[in-house]
């Protein structure tokens, strides 16, 4: 159980804070720090809350530029799980892993199984996933050394394994719901997509969006994602600086988080943002500041939940490939029922959002509560 984290030393010594002051802790149920000698395995387990079920989310791995932005990740991560699953109607609760480290240089199967053990101990409190940096094979890694994991391929037809694909179809709906609300219409042809970042979930909504016809602006840290879109797809490559400035209808943020901020918001030139990333608002106040610029934001955590739906479905002995998808599409009609309450309460959808969704977690625990009285 982690309590402190070590700032910066200063003149007199090195400082402690707790991590309950933390800004970014909210009330999570624990924080768990994790080294591994052998392997130099090293980062956080998140868990935010167990209120609806076990907590499920992905473990992220990252070159952080230090423990603390590590433990920030994880924080806001298993935050946003936790509304994520609730508004998925997931019998989840929300966690997130981060794991400090270059995914290009430092990955090793040996790594995995470790961390694998480090989810085992945890026993069954949190369930792990992909996300950024880890791939499948990692899962199989993984799954050496514990069954608490998802994202693994299943049977034949099954929808299971990589849940790229299936946050892409996710987003996709919640973006054209987005659109309908602003532009009021229902078709993306000839509509103009700025997407920021082009990896496994921006690639595969990039193939979404060509396929609905619209015109892609791309832009990704990495030139080979970009030169694969503007091949395949027609896209026009972008500099990753200029994207989130590109005159766009739509602006699909699917790198990390913190993008929409009080310095990016001012120099936004689309109507809509809708994307694939994580935590895309900085803080909550940047919610506020898209709606004052009459710009629809989506909220990211309501319409990139279809990986977890996918995943979570791999413990579900009910579920098959056609109750997933339904499940996916089902996105669109939520994402629409809060961009309505938000039109009609003045109320930015972020708010609107994270209202329902901490309800009922908040119902959950009441539930809780009583069970144990």
């Amino acid at each position: 159980m982690l309590h402190r984290l070590r700032r910066n030393a200063d003149a007199d010594g090195a400082t402690e804070m707790s991590v309950f002051s933390m800004a970014d802790f909210d009330g999570h149920e624990f924080v768990h720090a994790f080294f591994d000698r052998k392997t130099r395995l090293k980062g956080f387990v998140a868990v935010h809350s167990t209120a609806l079920g076990p907590a499920f989310g992905g473990c992220r791995m990252w070159p952080y530029a230090d423990d603390q932005g590590a433990l920030r990740d994880a924080l806001r991560l298993s935050l946003g799980m936790s509304l994520k699953n609730a508004m998925a109607n997931l019998p989840y609760g929300g966690g997130k892993a981060v794991i400090i480290g270059d995914p290009r240089h430092d990955k090793t199967p040996e790594l995995f199984e470790a961390f694998g053990r480090i989810i085992e101990s945890l026993a069954g409190r949190y369930i792990t996933a992909e996300d950024v940096g880890v791939d499948v094979d990692d899962m199989r890694a993984i799954e050496r050394s514990t069954n608490y994991v998802g994202g693994i391929p299943q049977a034949e037809g099954y929808r299971g394994g990589d849940p790229s694909p299936r946050t892409a179809l996710g987003v996709l709906q919640g973006l054209k719901a987005a659109v309908s609300a602003r532009l009021g219409t229902d078709s993306l042809t000839g509509l103009t997509v700025a997407v920021q970042g082009a990896g496994s979930v921006g690639y595969e909504l990039c193939k979404l969006l060509h396929e609905a016809g619209a015109r892609l602006l791309v832009a990704d840290i990495n030139a080979e994602n970009v030169a694969r879109c503007v091949d395949e797809l027609g896209a026009t490559a972008v500099d990753p600086d200029g994207i989130l400035v590109a005159e766009a209808d739509v602006l699909a943020p699917c790198a990390l988080g913190g993008v929409l901020n009080e310095r990016t918001i001012p120099e936004l030139k689309c109507s809509v943002v809708a994307g694939a990333a994580n935590n895309q608002l900085a803080t909550v106040a940047d919610g506020d500041r898209l709606q004052a610029r009459d710009i629809l934001y989506a909220p990211d955590y309501v319409i990139n939940a279809g990986g977890i739906i996918s995943v979570a479905a791999e413990r579900d002995p009910d579920a098959d490939a056609d109750r997933v998808r339904a499940r996916i599409m089902a996105i669109g009609e939520r994402t629409a029922e809060v961009l309505q309450a938000s039109r009609r309460t003045g109320t930015p959808p972020h708010q609107v959002a994270d209202e329902l969704a901490r309800e009922i977690i908040r119902e959950a625990e009441a539930g809780q509560g009583s069970a144990a009285a």
